[in-house]
């Protein structure tokens, strides 16, 4: 392939590409700077090292064979109205599922997760703390369950200053 030929290919494809912008997409406009669109919402995650617990049978032991359920959190969901003038309201659903090693007879699991608003990834401004129950019914291994948080967050916090 020409190197002419190569060119018009590389334009072509970034012509293309560059209809596909959408909210939160980093774009570079004629090589100069990075313009990224944002809004005040927050972005939604899970904290490295929070999202997964092991639950033992016996205090102590942390081995295989003493594990009694294990659980992660998936399928994390935001909702966010930034329509009002002082305030953002953001909301986030997950799911938690779950799986026990000992099937015999119904039981119910009860595990507490957080809800945080950080100030630039790191200050925290509120925690809240919350659960989310899992029913195993007899003879079941896996369970699953909901659970949801919500935070209102100043817009003046979430943005930059007019002049900036």
């Amino acid at each position: 392939m020409t190197a002419r030929r190569r060119l018009i290919c590389a334009l072509a494809i970034t012509a293309a590409l560059a209809g596909c912008r959408s909210n939160g997409d980093i774009v570079v406009d004629e090589g100069v700077g990075i313009t990224s669109v944002r809004s005040a919402c927050p972005a939604i995650g899970i904290p490295a090292h929070t999202g997964d617990v092991t639950l033992f049978r016996t205090p102590g032991a942390t081995d295989a064979a003493s594990i009694d359920v294990v659980a992660a959190m998936t399928n994390v969901r935001s909702q966010c109205d930034e329509a009002g003038a002082d305030k953002v309201h953001a909301n986030v659903t997950f799911d938690v599922i779950a799986r026990r090693t000992d099937t015999r007879g119904a039981r119910t699991v009860t595990l507490p997760y957080f809800v945080t608003v950080l100030r630039g990834g790191s200050a925290v401004l509120t925690k809240r703390v919350a659960s989310v129950t899992l029913t195993f019914a007899d003879g079941q291994e896996r369970a699953s369950a909901r659970g949801q948080g919500s935070a209102t967050i100043d817009k003046a916090e979430a943005t930059l200053p007019a002049d900036v």
